[in-house]
Order: structure tokens, then sequence, then C-alpha cells
């Protein structure tokens, strides 16, 4: 899919919000991609997800084991992600604040892991999904999303595979513009803090 039309998947959805949105990074937007909105059509979905793994290398998908995703915004993408692979998927949740498998869900020690993501601003809840999966005896062996909104700035220690790159302009706390900062503040993403 090229980047027109994963944009259209998300204006059809009603997915790209605009206003004042506080991320879950803590920085500040006046577009906010729901990604929920856009997977909740389940052929859709679908679609995503196979165009998301086609941008990673064929040697890259070979080794994969498994996919995990943090919870929330993650999970329905990285379950299609698994149908689409073929691989069990299954997702790290914060109950007590911190990343970690529950559910029954394992890792085998030495297990490759995929992890997929729907949209990562600074990459903050991936790096904490890779060090609680990590703990667990997993090696992620790359990052996939449907959004990279960092502007080229989020690195890994492992590839990462966006489907597309968007560059809206986000701003720190004490850098907000006055015409943003005007709007009321809306906080849409799973992160509450």
């Amino acid at each position: 899919m090229t980047e027109d039309e994963v944009l259209a998947e998300f204006r059809a959805s009603r997915a790209l919000l605009e206003g004042h949105f506080k991320l879950s990074s803590g920085l500040h937007t006046a577009h906010y991609l729901q990604c929920a909105r856009v997977l909740m059509d389940a052929e859709r979905a679908s679609r995503l997800a196979m165009s998301l793994v086609q941008q990673i290398p064929r040697d890259v998908r070979n080794a994969i084991d498994k996919v995990i995703s943090p919870a929330m915004g993650g999970i329905i993408i990285g379950h299609e992600m698994g149908r689409a692979l073929g691989k069990e998927a299954m997702f790290v949740e914060r109950p007590t604040g911190t990343f970690e498998l529950r559910r029954g869900f394992t890792v085998t020690p030495g297990e490759k892991i995929l992890l997929v993501e729907d949209v990562i601003t600074t990459g903050l809840s991936s790096r904490e999904a890779i060090k609680a999966i990590e703990a667990e005896g997993g090696k992620v062996i790359a990052v996939a999303s449907l959004v990279d909104r960092s502007g080229g700035e989020v690195q890994f220690d492992v590839p990462f595979f966006p489907l597309v790159a968007l560059n809206f302009p986000t701003f720190a706390e004490d850098a907000i513009p006055a015409e943003l900062a005007a709007k009321p503040v809306e906080k849409p993403g799973s992160r509450k803090n």
C-alpha cells in the first residue's frame, strides 16, 4: 500500500482526528490516529497487516517464531500480523504499570519475536515491551508498526518496519503553540499518565 492508500483507509474509517491531543508519550499534537477505528473492520485490518508483512524482508519473516504486541493499541494489529505470518500472537500488558506476559502467555528462551505496534511516536512503549519480552527469555528480532510518527527519529537495537511514516508535528508540554493550547486537551491513548 502507498502512503496515500493507507491514509485513505484511516480517513474512510474516521480514524484521523483533529483537535488537541496529549499522546501516551506525553507530547501534544493537533492530529491523532485512532488505530482502533481503522482496525475495527476485520477486512481492512487484514489488508493493512498483509501490507505491513510485505515491508518485512523475507529472511526476517522466516525467522519469526511469535508476534507480541503491547496492550492496548497493538493487540488487534498484532493479532492480524500473527494471522498473516501464520504465527501465534500474544500481548504484554501493564497490570501494575510495567509490561508483563500474563493470561498463560509464555515465550521459550531464545524464541524470535516480532514486536508489533499500531503507532510509534517516541518508541517508549516499544522499548518497555522489548525489555519485558527479553526478561522472559524472548529475543526481539524486529519491530513493526502501522504508523511511524517519530519523524524518522525513533531508533531500536533491531530493524524497524513501519507501513507508513507520517510527520504530524508534536510538541513538548512547555512548547505548545498558543493556537493548540487554546483547544481542550484530549487523551485518547491507552496510557493515562
